[in-house]
């Protein structure tokens, strides 16, 4: 299941977050849904230059160059370079790369600011893709998903912060929100992830192996809320009593 089928079964009108854009990949779909807003963050200065230059005019697109975090301040994006091309998708403010060989960096200062800080009243449904940050950007935004009770997806990878996949969804799951992924054609509850099996991979970004399967997006649902809309969109979930 692809984030953007994930977003379109659940579909309400109102503002989307795209936290980690990049390209643009999930903000130029999610803003042709019916009475949405999308306010796309990108803090790397390359990957926002050609956001404005792709969606900078659309009339249904804010682009917002800061990171969110936790707290307002100042940080450092790390970027990493493998032989000579930057790794732009690997970006991040939790890590620094070090002691990878063959890997060297730029260094981006960038401005924080807690999601919370923003005000929204009618956030629907939120895209998290940060490279290990997903912990802080969702304390900054507490009051945001109490407020507004949106469905996330979140990319969360032990290469990028050990312990992730379980401290992330453990603190979703005291906000009250379900965690699920999607693997062999059905919505799996979170208790069937072993990341054990389930996602191997390097912290080094000039190494590419993987494991078969490699999960690495999750789904978060208020409540269990959305299960229902899901089923009718045509999608199987497997129940956790139906674990194997």
């Amino acid at each position: 299941m692809e984030e953007i089928d994930f977003f379109r079964a659940l579909h309400r009108p109102g503002t989307i977050l795209d936290i980690g854009a990049h390209d643009g990949l999930l903000t130029a779909p999610l803003a042709e849904l019916p009475g949405a807003h999308v306010i796309a963050f990108e803090p790397l200065p390359s990957a926002m230059a050609r956001l404005r230059e792709r969606l900078g005019a659309h009339p249904h697109v804010t682009l917002r160059a800061e990171a969110l975090g936790a707290t307002h301040g100042e940080a450092t994006l790390t970027l990493p370079v493998v032989a000579g091309e930057a790794a732009e998708q690997w970006a991040s403010l939790a890590k620094t790369y070090a002691g990878h060989a063959g890997v060297t960096t730029e260094r981006h200062p960038v401005t924080v600011l807690p999601l919370d800080a923003l005000e929204l009243t009618d956030v629907t449904a939120i895209k998290l893709d940060a490279e290990g940050y997903e912990e802080e950007v969702l304390q900054g935004g507490r009051e945001t998903l109490r407020r507004c009770r949106p469905a996330l997806s979140v990319e969360i990878e032990e290469r990028h912060r050990p312990g992730s996949t379980v401290a992330v969804p453990a603190l979703l799951a005291e906000w009250g929100y379900t965690a699920w992924f999607w693997h062999a054609g059905r919505l799996r509850p979170f208790e069937a992830f072993d990341a054990a099996t389930m996602q191997v991979a390097s912290p080094d970004p000039s190494v590419f192996a993987a494991s078969d399967p490699y999960i690495f997006t999750f789904f978060f649902l208020p409540g269990g809320e959305g299960l229902r809309q899901l089923a009718l969109a045509g999608f199987r979930t497997m129940e956790a009593g139906e674990i194997r």
